[in-house]
């Protein structure tokens, strides 16, 4: 296996890309809505790697390196030595086309024996990203690992962007299937980690009516009312502010399930909370907030995680012969402010200088459960997808 990588500032919108040394498989691409926006933008992609699966999206900050940009365009092309890459889409017009678009994509990718990870990356906005996953996860074999995350638009919330190898949709996602080939496995390898670092605080209230990924009541009480009573001052800046205080999902037991959910919007007419993925009734919710040091250190355990998911020594990696996809909350990007690098650097000192990253911030992360085999929609968290080939 063998990575390259190319960046592209703001002011190099129209610059193609260059070709790299050798045919790639998979060329993934994260920048700006200016970016994906260009003229000819994924032709300009086909022409420059052909052959190449091409996928990617719109984000809120691009990972590359162990930094932070904004508004750039980061290409990353990967060719295997074994195994196979495919690409399944589908298309969401709506919200409720989210489940059957998840269903649709697994059933593609699983037609094919083999099949030894998922990346998956799908609109931002006017998505409901649990039942996204929810059917994917229906239709994969079990115990196949999923990574990704949901397109952003620099935290606007208007319009996002995929790149598939259909071309640039604000509607649609796009799974790409990583197979293994061969009697003994051969092929790519995927190692996950996802942890939030996040802080919970004040008592768990109790969801008493939810729709989806509408929270219209907590308590018995609107969820907007005792949203904004905790708040307090910061609700005045509502939407916004929602990404600074989230939700912890808790079972019936008041043990948290290892799922954070982040507030998108609020409805005052229905005094609901539009979060960015499903809760159910039953369960229960309590605010969290996070230190930048929290913050820092969730994202490091995330990387020693996936490391160790893999089997493999940082220490003994030959740069360019494995990537790292690095996909964080655009809320955790709004609470780390100027030492928002800090945690990229984190996962890039322990994956070692061997590992090539990318990624970028989304509005909302795939990553695993706490069995590290169960994937679902996260939101505030670092996920960390150490791609490898055995």
């Amino acid at each position: 296996m063998r990575v390259w990588q190319t960046v592209f500032a703001p002011s190099a919108a129209e610059v193609p890309p260059q070709p790299v040394p050798q045919q790639a498989d998979l060329v993934l691409v994260f920048g700006s809505v200016a970016h994906f926006d260009a003229p000819d933008f994924a032709p300009r992609l086909a022409e420059a790697f052909p052959g190449a699966v091409l996928a990617g999206c719109s984000t809120a900050g691009e990972i590359v390196g162990d930094g932070v940009l904004d508004g750039s365009c980061t290409i990353t092309a990967i060719r295997f030595d074994r195994g196979a890459v495919i690409a399944a889409e589908a298309g969401i017009a709506a919200i409720d086309d989210s489940q059957p678009a998840g269903e649709a994509l697994g059933e593609a990718l699983a037609a094919r024996p083999g099949l030894a990870g998922v990346l998956l990356f799908a609109r931002g906005v006017a998505v409901n990203g649990s039942a996204l996953i929810d059917g994917l996860m229906s239709r994969l074999p079990a115990g196949v690992p999923v990574s990704g995350g949901l397109a952003g638009d620099g935290g606007a919330f208007v319009r996002t962007l995929v790149l598939s190898p259909s071309g640039v949709s604000d509607a649609r996602a796009v799974a790409i299937g990583l197979y293994v080939g061969g009697l003994y496995g051969d092929g790519p390898h995927l190692g996950l980690g996802s942890v939030g670092g996040w802080e919970p605080f004040g008592p768990a209230r109790k969801v008493t009516r939810a729709v989806g990924n509408l929270l219209l009541q907590l308590d018995g009480e609107p969820a907007l009312n005792v949203y904004k009573r905790y708040l307090g001052d910061y609700a005045r800046d509502l939407p916004a502010s929602g990404l600074l205080f989230p939700f912890e999902l808790l079972n019936g037991n008041y043990d948290s399930v290892g799922l954070i959910r982040t507030i998108l919007g609020i409805d005052e007419a229905a005094g609901g909370l539009i979060l960015a993925g499903s809760v159910e009734e039953g369960f229960y919710l309590r605010l969290m907030h996070a230190s930048t040091d929290g913050l820092v250190d969730g994202a490091e355990q995330a990387g020693a995680i996936a490391a160790a998911s893999t089997g493999s020594d940082a220490g003994k990696a030959t740069e360019g012969d494995r990537l790292a996809l690095l996909v964080s909350c655009v809320g955790r990007k709004l609470v780390l402010g100027d030492r928002v690098e800090e945690e990229v650097q984190a996962v890039a000192d322990r994956l070692g200088a061997g590992t090539l990253l990318t990624g970028f911030y989304s509005y909302g992360e795939i990553g695993p459960m706490r069995d590290l085999v169960d994937c679902r929609l996260h939101n505030q968290t670092m996920t960390v997808a150490l791609l490898t080939e055995r």
